[in-house]
């Protein structure tokens, strides 16, 4: 064995140990095996708002300033706006059964240019979603460990992190499954503290009630009633935090289970119920124990700590250590939704051409890798810029999913109000979608006023960023299609006459079309029947001067975001690479050649090519292979990262093998 082919041997080897082995995408009962159930969905998708617990009541509480009777206030209200947004997420999923996150809906409803600056804020949500999680997990296992240990923060964070990213690689289950136990122990302490807490208090409900209302009467003496429901709403505002992650579900459709519209409603319930009771619960908590800050520890660790006060001294400190731990690691679990949602966000503005289409991509485990090492990579940079700041990224993270709460509210509401002449029920509906788009906007302008200053407008800059990155990338790709539009007019209105001119010249008789293996053969690497296609076809065929005799076509169907939707589109997919190969054939034949055509779908273009040259070579040994490539006026590095120069690396594949490949500029300028 060759020192290049043991080097690729060991990198499969190491491949196959952290990220896995190629998923078989003819196995159509792949798709069953790696979508998510309901329980899992929740752990997945819902791990992110869920894990939000452990900070969103904490900066609610936070901006309560010494009022915490005022408490029973804001937890009531983030309660029923949990309830508001999924009931009207429920309704987009309804809506848009294959999958209705911010960036869908807005694009259908409102506008692509809308859609687009909704998944750009997404997308940074997401990205700081991971980011915060991770920090978040940083500061809960630090908040038991001692003070000078704090240096080993952001080491820990980053250890965790680059962990996530492998795990991702591996697949969205794989990633599931491995991290349940953690959202299982977590789950069970926390309704374990927050039942406990009330059932050892049920003895003292009037007394409670009665010093909760003095309390209430001093804070709206000192405050005013005005000042009181300021505060009330600042800190409810401030809390917004609590709400980012139920869109996540809706965004997440794909991976879900059939009948996927159950699975979603199913696991939108479970979040919404299991969030919505931890977060009152904590929040009645805090007043209740009235709560304060300590250097070095999140609020959840004081208040368990006084909790479990008079427990016995080695009882107390586990049941403390084995819930800060299980709240670390679920907020470590929660950055899962970044890493499943924000790469497919980013698929679904790929194949719209917002993004480069790279991204669109899947790897052989049927991931959006690229995606998830960008998200990946950019987590990293954020988290060391930031030092792993959880005050600093919450103001940054806040905002940016109201962005796309609200933009999705209004985009639903414009809908049932558009149908309500044929909708039954549309008042009902579109009221949960009112109310939803009312609290949402709210709370953007909110959060976007007070945090503005201390770093809100970091998020607007970098998001606004990404917004005109996306419309230069949506330019360039638009006018590089009306340039292929044109010039698959251009090649198709003269199709007919160069055929008939080269039929003529080659006295075309059907029965003299015959196979002849061993005759010069044409290989030609075709996309679907376009415009580059018949252009290399044509450009061999007259530049050769009837060399080959034998024209055989090769395409891979590629799987990508697009496509991978479900075992039925890719039948679909092979049935249109079928259907396209053989209008290749048939015009070859009305020209007196011999056609052929081999294919075959995958994931990477070259991989799957390289499976089937084998027997392509066997049949026709005497061949060489042809594919175009489209020119660029524009830097080619730029071009690189916007377009695919798959035939490059076909070469390469194919000239260790011997084989000669000869590549057909198409300049489209």
């Amino acid at each position: 064995m060759s020192l290049s082919n043991q080097i690729i041997s060991f990198g499969q080897r190491l491949k196959n140990i952290f990220i896995g082995q190629s998923r078989d995408i003819s196995d159509n009962t792949t798709f069953h095996k790696i979508s998510l159930v309901a329980v899992l969905a929740w752990i997945g998708l819902g791990s992110d708002g869920i894990s939000s617990s452990c900070y969103g009541p904490e900066e609610a509480f936070r901006n309560l300033a010494g009022h915490p009777a005022l408490a029973i206030f804001v937890g009531l209200a983030t309660a029923f706006t949990i309830f508001i947004i999924s009931s009207s997420y429920m309704q987009i999923i309804q809506l848009f059964p294959h999958g209705g996150g911010g960036y869908i809906v807005a694009s259908k409803l409102l506008s692509p240019t809308v859609g687009m600056i909704s998944g750009s804020a997404l997308l940074i949500d997401y990205l700081l979603t991971i980011t915060l999680s991770i920090s978040s997990g940083a500061d809960a296992i630090f908040s038991f460990l001692p003070l000078e240990w704090q240096a080993y923060k952001l080491m820990t964070a980053l250890t965790a992190l680059i962990l996530l990213i492998i795990l991702n690689l591996r697949g969205a289950k794989e990633s599931v499954l491995s991290l349940t136990p953690i959202f299982a122990v977590f789950i069970l302490t926390h309704v374990f503290v927050v039942i406990y807490i009330f059932a050892s208090q049920s003895g003292n409900i009037a007394a409670i009630s009665h010093s909760t209302a003095i309390d209430i009467h001093k804070s709206v003496n000192q405050l005013g009633m005005f000042g009181a429901i300021f505060l009330v709403l600042r800190a409810y505002s401030m809390g917004a935090g609590t709400f980012t992650g139920i869109e996540a579900v809706s965004n997440g459709m794909p991976i879900l289970r059939e009948p996927k519209i159950r699975t979603a409603k199913r696991t939108m319930r479970l979040m919404a119920v299991s969030l919505s009771f931890i977060v009152l619960g904590l929040m009645l908590a805090y007043s209740l124990y009235n709560v304060r800050f300590q250097e070095g520890k999140t609020l959840n660790a004081v208040l368990f700590e006084r909790m479990t006060a008079h427990w016995s001294a080695g009882f107390s400190y586990s049941f403390v250590l084995i819930t800060l731990i299980s709240e670390a690691a679920l907020l470590f679990v929660a950055a899962q939704t970044g890493f499943l949602d924000g790469p497919r966000i980013m698929a679904n503005m790929a194949v719209d051409n917002w993004l480069p289409r790279r991204f669109a991509s899947l790897s052989d485990r049927l991931v959006t890798q690229n995606g998830v090492l960008l998200m990946g990579a950019a987590a990293i940079v954020l988290l060391l810029v930031s030092k792993g700041s959880v005050s600093f990224l919450i103001i940054l993270y806040s905002i940016n999913v109201f962005i796309t709460f609200s933009l999705s509210q209004l985009g639903m509401v414009r809908h049932w109000w558009s149908v309500k002449k044929e909708e039954k029920g549309w008042i009902h509906k579109i009221i949960i979608n009112g109310i939803g788009l009312v609290l949402t906007t709210f709370i953007l302008f909110s959060v976007t006023i007070v945090k503005f200053t201390e770093g809100g407008w970091v998020t607007i800059v970098i998001t606004g960023l990404l917004v005109l990155v996306a419309l230069l990338i949506k330019k360039h790709y638009y006018h590089i299609a009306v340039r292929l539009q044109k010039l698959q007019f251009d090649i198709t209105s003269e199709l007919q006459p160069r055929i008939a001119k080269l039929a003529a010249l080659n006295e075309v008789k059907e029965s003299q079309i015959v196979k002849n293996n061993n005759a010069k053969t044409a290989i030609i690497l075709v996309s679907g029947y376009n415009g580059t296609g018949i252009h290399a076809l044509l450009k061999v065929i007259e530049s050769f001067n009837g060399l080959y005799k034998n024209f055989i076509f090769v395409q891979i169907g590629l799987v990508d975001a697009k496509t991978f939707k479900g075992s039925d589109q890719i039948d679909k997919l092979r049935s249109q690479v079928d259907e396209d190969l053989q209008k290749y054939i048939d015009i070859v034949n009305s020209l007196g050649y011999y056609g052929q055509s081999f294919w075959t779908v995958g994931t990477d273009i070259v991989l799957a090519l390289e499976e089937i040259v084998p027997d392509i070579m066997k049949e026709f040994p005497d061949s060489t292979f042809f594919g175009g490539q489209l020119i660029f006026s524009q830097a080619y590095f730029l071009s690189k990262i916007l377009h695919n120069h798959t035939i490059f690396e076909v070469q390469r594949k194919l000239y260790k093998r011997g084989i000669t490949t000869v590549i057909l500029p198409i300049n489209i300028d």
